[in-house]
């Protein structure tokens, strides 16, 4: 059948990321060999039409329009290696034939867009569907496929289009000429394509491509014509309408001003469980069924096979032939052509993965969706902010990519350095190519550990942080100013000044620490002053390792500490359970921020910080002996006390007598309690090492009321339930014997309590193997005896 047979202009109908549709595709166009080719998709874009033939993009790719005044007003038009759209765009670029796009126009999409949710960065309708585009009433290919007698869609469409083998003497047209009956029945059924809001937008898309598709045949003759659209749109464009008709149907439509770009994308994105209402199951599958030049069932289990080895599992030759085969059974039992991927799913779990479905996830998010990540060329239109971002990605070796990795900085190292600041600035812009993690293996200032992982949305982040400047840095500067001056609450400033010390921004340091300084002399309230002394103390703690000058964080600091001096005990009177638990943890968080601000040895240039600890101390012991102050706040202020050394052990056990005293409601005491020995900071090891403390407790636990014992339960469980589980035990131990219990049992002795006398020396050296071995001395019989000397301090 030639182009004429099957009927001009050629319309081929296609399903968007198909790979049986894009081969159809091509077949069809080396037939027909039309004079140019339409495709579905924004006609702004015919301008980048000619990028698609550069050496340096690699799809998987998208067009991305969005509006000039609202850049978070966008929308994506994906195209993957196997997309038919792409497959058009390739062959008229390869052939010289002019290409363009048909679909109604970005300036219309992106007003539909604001006018709807409101919500930018969505795939536009022009590229999705199954099969095609703005489907809508129901799936098309579902219908069609309850009609053949299969319960899945998926698996019909693999059969009749994807599985089919496009010999030499098959009609390249009768796929489309079936598909479009196909389409033409169900749109008579299910009606043209108004929407479930009512708002027929298809009806005006394609009253648009109508409009072009005779543009072109004037341009280019009747019969020159080959137009490549979602299969549900292939009816209406081969319908006559009258010109009138359609013009109406685009009169006064709404527009902004936009602009397009090529952006990469991923395989992950064009996953329907990526949220893509035009996606497919399995972007990863249909890339392999697509570029596989013979045996694709064998090829892909070799790839699962590839990965399964990778990860440590065993996999061997005879598995792979033993999956195929179980593959090829299962495809014949189940009447398909081919085995798809239902069934090599099925084999792989039975074979390579033993019935596992752990593996087989696996295999699932790397293979069968995948983390590829396209590639544009650098002479793709870009915001300056985008251009700037990419110079650095290339200077500094940091290459976006799909998959998810870890980062670990020296920032000690001048690259290093950079790259961090460049992730903390981008941060700041909302690109959140970065996420801050745990450092596993040092806790020093100068490490940083980061998450990355590139996400096709964060071009359009990108976009609407242009803005705020031309570069990161210009952009970032006036972003952290904009957003001290927008703060609503002093916490939020002070790790906005954190953040400009991470990101290296001394020019909008200014703006924050004055905004800073105002706030915090006009805030009165104890609990936001608490809040935000940390963070300032960190900024001042590690702003030295990138050589920050923070004398100005210093002064405000110790201005915000003092105040917290005077305002925090009368805040912590008359407190109810909630209020009072905050307020501990506030008490923390100064207690902590302050060892850091001022740790032995050590002052800060203004020689204030050794005052800071001091009045500190005094605020502590106000604190724990203040009887209106709420129970478990005085239990933690003598707490920190007896930790830093500030507090006699016999003070210590003499204010617990007093808290759990017969006279104390036992809700207030159980509150002293959680206060002192509770909050995860090493209460178990202070009960478990000090008998004495652990002899009041039992007993004011076994004196309270059976008729209180049920109200302070809840209180006691959390204290005790985060102890380690050794520590419990321990603990458990002790009291089924009673405290005080070891004394006169060996190695008990008269001491401090819950310490022996002496040194064990039969325990000591059982562990000096070990310490040997740690300390990189090994264990030979030679290996010691020098080392005995320094062990043996150790061990003591």
């Amino acid at each position: 059948m030639t182009g004429a047979e099957a009927g001009w202009p050629l319309l081929l109908g296609v399903r968007h990321h198909g790979p049986g549709s894009a081969r159809a595709v091509r077949a069809a166009l080396e037939a027909a060999r039309p004079r140019t080719v339409l495709i579905e998709g924004p006609p702004e874009a015919d301008a980048l039409i000619p990028l698609a033939a550069d050496e340096d993009m690699r799809p998987p790719v998208a067009l991305l329009a969005h509006a000039v005044d609202e850049p978070g007003r966008s929308a994506f038009w994906p195209f993957a290696e196997f997309s038919p759209e792409w497959v058009a765009l390739r062959w008229a670029l390869e052939h010289g034939v002019p290409a363009r796009f048909i679909d109604l126009p970005a300036t219309h999409t992106l007003a539909w867009e604001g006018e709807g949710e409101g919500e930018g960065g969505g795939e536009a309708p022009g590229v999705g569907g199954v099969p095609g585009g703005g489907v809508v009433r129901g799936d098309p290919v579902g219908v069609l496929a309850e009609v053949a007698g299969y319960d899945d869609a998926e698996r019909w469409w693999e059969d009749v289009v994807e599985h089919r083998g496009g010999g030499a003497d098959e009609d390249p047209f009768a796929p489309f000429v079936v598909l479009e009956e196909a389409m033409g029945a169900l749109r008579e059924a299910y009606g043209d394509g108004v929407g479930a809001d009512g708002s027929g937008r298809d009806l005006v898309r394609e009253a648009y491509m109508r409009v072009q598709v005779r543009a072109a045949q004037r341009e280019f003759g009747a019969d020159g014509v080959a137009v490549v659209c979602g299969a549900w749109h292939v009816p209406a464009l081969r319908r006559k309408a009258s010109v009138a008709a359609d013009r109406a149907l685009l009169r006064g439509l709404p527009k902004v001003k936009a602009d397009l770009t090529w952006v990469p994308w991923t395989h992950r994105r064009l996953a329907r469980a990526g949220g893509y209402g035009a996606g497919i199951d399995s972007p990863g599958w249909y890339a392999h069924l697509f570029g596989a030049p013979d045996r694709p069932v064998e090829r892909w289990l070799t790839k699962v096979a590839f990965l399964l080895r990778a990860e440590d599992r065993i996999v061997s030759p005879a598995h792979v032939i033993e999956a195929v085969r179980l593959a090829e059974t299962l495809a014949a039992l189940r009447g398909r052509p081919l085995p798809g991927l239902g069934e090599t799913t099925d084999a792989v779990r039975a074979v390579l993965c033993e019935g596992s479905d752990v593996p087989l996830a696996l295999v699932r998010d790397r293979l069968v969706v995948g983390d590829v990540l396209g590639e544009v060329p650098a002479g793709a239109p870009a915001v300056p902010l985008q251009r700037d971002l990419d110079r650095l990605q290339r200077r500094l070796r940091l290459k976006p990519e799909a998959a998810e990795r870890e980062l670990a900085l020296d920032l000690r190292k001048e690259n290093d350095a950079e790259r961090g600041r460049l992730l903390h600035r981008l941060r700041l812009l909302h690109v959140a190519w970065g996420e801050p993690a745990v450092s596993h293996g040092s806790t020093g200032t100068f490490r940083e550990t980061w998450r990355l992982r590139w996400e096709p949305e964060l071009s359009v982040r990108v976009a609407e942080a242009g803005v705020w400047g031309t570069t990161v840095l210009a952009a970032a500067t006036a972003k952290a100013e904009a957003d001290a001056v927008g703060a609503r609450g002093l916490a939020e400033v002070t790790a906005l000044a954190e953040r400009c010390l991470l990101a290296g921004l001394p020019d909008a340091l200014p703006t924050v620490m004055r905004v800073l300084a105002d706030r915090a002399a006009l805030d009165t309230d104890v609990g936001h002053l608490a809040q935000a002394l940390p963070a300032l103390v960190r900024s001042l703690r590690y702003g030295d390792v990138r050589g920050t000058d923070t004398r100005a964080l210093a002064e405000v600091a110790a201005g915000l500490a003092e105040r917290v001096f005077v305002g925090l005990p009368p805040a912590c009177a008359s407190l109810d359970a909630d209020a009072a638990d905050e307020m501990r943890r506030h008490v923390d968080a100064v207690h902590g921020a302050l060892g850091m601000l001022a740790e032995p040895g050590e002052s800060t240039e203004s020689g204030e910080s050794g005052g800071l600890a001091v009045r500190w101390r005094g605020v502590l012991r106000v604190l724990g002996g203040r009887d209106s102050v709420a129970g478990v706040v005085r239990g933690r202020a003598v707490r920190l006390l007896l930790d830093d050394g500030e507090l006699d052990p016999d003070e210590a056990a003499r204010l617990m007598g007093l808290a759990l005293s017969p006279g104390t409601p036992p809700s207030d005491a159980a509150a002293w309690i959680e206060g002192f020995v509770g909050g995860g900071s090493g209460g178990g090891l202070l009960l478990v090492h000090d008998e004495r403390l652990l002899g009041l407790v039992d007993g004011w636990l076994t004196a309270v009321p059976a008729t209180a014992f049920t109200d302070v339960l809840p209180l006691l469980r959390r204290t005790f339930s985060a102890y380690e589980p050794g520590v419990r035990r321990t603990l458990g131990e002790l009291v089924r014997r009673g405290p005080g219990e070891r004394k006169g049992r060996p190695g008990a002795g008269s001491g401090t309590p819950g310490f022996a006398a002496g040194l064990d020396v039969g325990r000591a050296d059982a562990v000096l193997p070990v310490v040997r071995l740690l300390l990189g001395q090994g264990m030979g019989p030679d290996a010691g005896d020098a080392g005995d000397d320094e062990l043996a301090g150790v061990g003591a």
